[in-house]
């Protein structure tokens, strides 16, 4: 083949980011769920697909207000994508395979990861020098029991099926913010002062079950007059905590991803009696049977790590 007629059909390949993009549209119909899947804007997954629409010639989508269908063509064009995708995937899953490389593969929510795991995973590392972790920050359903990841940390009921799920983490949350909201003329001191600052949200994923809100935690207060739903939103509980910690509101947190901020003076909890409970919880996902040494060794020891935080928790109280 000729230069001249590689550059031809080079040039009939759209761009990877217009295909991801419509693909996730396609799956999901439903541009701001694709945004999310793809952590970038819903304006990026449309701009996206109209470049893909340009190099079709023909709209993929019919849309009508904020419902998006597929066109014929659309409709044609989406299983194929999904399979190359797919076969894409099992390539990766192929070259980086864990068992290959003597690895341990581990995948964990992504505010779990930043807060929780990232300031212990060295303790693990020195008591296994010999086990390498690879660790994935992601909140999908983990494929544990065919063997795609070794170990998974999961928030949920811990009702999983085909693998052996053990709880990890109570994920009861409390009012965090910035020791600087605690003075001056709006400090807070009551829960009623919440009406004075800005009350930061976790935006429902539904990727994950749904976590305590502001709604629930006004409502165990009997608190009507404040509007629970006004305020900034972030689609990660840790980018929440960061947002208070500089100083932008107030966001509820779990205990877990909190303590070291607080125990730092980072953050304060304002309130004494400002806890929620939930029955929801972090759990840990190995093989039902047959799980590898490795990953029986780094359960035990998220395990290990989760009792000491809990047991430092309660000789602080």
């Amino acid at each position: 083949m000729t230069r001249r007629k590689e550059i031809a059909v080079e040039s009939r390949i759209p761009p990877l980011n217009a295909l991801k993009a419509f693909e996730a549209a396609a799956r999901r119909l439903n541009i701001t769920r694709a945004a999310e899947e793809l952590s970038v804007t819903p304006g990026a997954i449309s701009q996206q697909i109209r470049i893909l629409e340009e190099h079709a010639g023909a709209p993929l989508f019919h849309r009508e207000g904020r419902q998006i269908a597929l066109t014929e063509l659309g409709a044609e064009l989406y299983p194929l994508l999904r399979d190359g995708f797919d076969y894409l995937k099992r390539a990766g899953d192929l070259l980086y395979r864990p068992d290959r490389r003597h690895a341990l593969a581990v995948s964990v929510p992504p505010s779990f990861a930043s807060k929780w795991l990232a300031p212990r995973i060295a303790r693990f590392t020195a008591a296994h020098p010999e086990i390498e972790v690879w660790m994935s920050a992601d909140m999908r359903l983990a494929d544990v029991s065919g063997g795609r990841v070794d170990v998974a940390v999961r928030y949920g009921r811990g009702d999983y099926s085909g693998v052996r799920s053990e709880k990890l983490l109570d994920a009861d949350v409390t009012p965090v913010c910035a020791p600087s909201l605690t003075m001056g003329g709006n400090a807070l001191r009551r829960p009623a002062d919440l009406a004075h600052h800005a009350l930061i949200h976790l935006r429902p994923s539904e990727l994950e079950e749904p976590r305590p809100d502001w709604a629930a935690w006004f409502k165990a207060r009997g608190l009507t007059s404040i509007d629970a739903q006004a305020g900034p939103r972030f689609d990660q509980t840790a980018l929440a905590i960061e947002a208070a910690a500089h100083g932008q509101g107030v966001a509820l947190a779990p205990f877990a991803f909190v303590a070291g901020d607080l125990a730092s003076g980072r953050l304060v909890a304002p309130f004494a009696d400002g806890a929620l409970s939930t029955a929801l919880a972090y759990y840990v996902l190995i093989k039902r049977s047959g799980a590898s040494t490795p990953a029986r060794a780094f359960a035990a020891w998220l395990k290990e790590e989760a009792k000491a935080a809990a047991d430092a928790s309660v000789d602080d109280l």
